[in-house]
């Protein structure tokens, strides 16, 4: 997505090799360069950047709000950019729903009116979309207020009606722009809880924007972590902090508490000859968080047993891995490779997290 004069052209030089600044100072922008990735039915999928880094721009092209430059845009196998205006007006109305940072809430319009406001707007009559608007909003978490008006509900309420008004509409894809970004800490972990409540249940296909790395941590399924325009990697959370594919992405990491995001499927090894799990002094699930360990680890030499969905043993956490996976500084895909490549005259370099 280029802005400015001569956007043709500016492809064109991108795909040449020139950067993002060479176009700056000429008087164009490149807002998103080449980025291509998939979404998978009942994902949430988290783009993360700093402001300036493209992320917002990104999510407006998937809604068709504006149109790529360059490149196109599939939703269910179907060309947004292709479409005619009217037609997309249709998929926006129907299909693809948003929750903005700033609530974006009617003043003069009831809590229930709100998230009512879509269905408004596709036509449906008023009986069915009261009807859905307040199982919406108890879904959300706010049975009780339909009558109440936007002044009186709190930040976090507010949100909730934005969220509310997005899920009466029963959309395919929520698109959601720093959703809780605007919310006081408390507030904002009870609203990303109430998100993946609210998942477990609908599985709707979620687009999140976020500047915010613990945040991401918490929602993605898959993270895309934006740089200057630019798409430098994706991946699980445990990807991005066990693996980074660079320095820029290492640095995001180094400050986050990796007992809280590494899962014990992440660090498990292989069960030993002879290993019986009845001597196990625990058996936890694959997707229990490190920091649930340390007591079972501490207590005895065995290694803890990791179960799958069906309590079948899939590996184990032995207290030296627990130990040593805290401990090891962060190294990027890039040193990985070029450890792998070095000969007995070149001595490895470790990058650690920030350097």
């Amino acid at each position: 997505m280029v802005f400015g004069g001569r956007q043709q052209e500016a492809v064109e030089r991108l795909r040449g090799g020139a950067d993002r600044e060479e176009l700056r100072a000429e008087g164009t922008t490149a807002a998103v360069i080449d980025a291509s990735f998939t979404v998978e039915p009942g994902q949430i999928f988290v783009v993360m950047g700093l402001s300036g880094s493209g992320k917002s721009t990104l999510l407006r092209m998937l809604n068709g709000l504006l149109e790529p430059t360059s490149g196109h845009v599939k939703f269910e196998g179907e060309d947004l950019t292709a479409l005619a205006p009217r037609e997309l007006r249709e998929v926006r109305a129907r299909k693809i729903s948003m929750v903005f940072q700033h609530f974006a809430l009617f003043p003069h319009r009831s809590v229930m009116e709100n998230a009512a406001y879509g269905l408004e707007v596709q036509g449906v009559p008023r009986a069915e979309r009261e009807e859905r608007a307040v199982e919406a909003l108890r879904l959300a978490g706010l049975e009780g207020w339909e009558k109440s008006f936007p002044d009186e509900l709190s930040g976090g309420m507010q949100q909730r009606v934005g969220l509310a008004r997005a899920l009466a509409t029963d959309a395919d894809l929520l698109l959601m722009d720093e959703s809780f970004s605007a919310l006081d800490p408390l507030i904002r972990r009870d609203m990303q809880d109430q998100l993946l409540e609210l998942q477990k249940t609908l599985k709707k296909t979620i687009v999140f924007i976020t500047h915010d790395l613990n945040e991401a941590m918490r929602l993605g399924d898959n993270i895309a972590v934006m740089r200057d325009g630019r798409i430098v990697q994706i991946g699980s959370a445990e990807d991005i902090l066990v693996t980074p594919a660079n320095d820029y992405v290492a640095s995001f990491t180094q400050d986050v508490d990796r007992s809280r995001v590494l899962s014990a499927r992440a660090i498990m090894a292989e069960p030993g000859e002879g290993y019986a799990m009845a001597d196990a002094p625990a058996q936890v699930h694959e997707d229990t968080p490190i920091a649930e360990l340390f007591l079972p680890c501490s207590t005895s030499a065995i290694p803890v047993a990791v179960v799958d969905d069906e309590g079948e043993l899939v590996g184990v956490v032995p207290r030296e891995r627990l130990l040593a996976v805290l401990g090891e500084p962060t190294k990027t895909v890039e040193d990985n490779a070029a450890a792998s490549d070095l000969t007995e005259d070149e001595p490895a370099k470790k990058v650690n997290a920030g350097a």
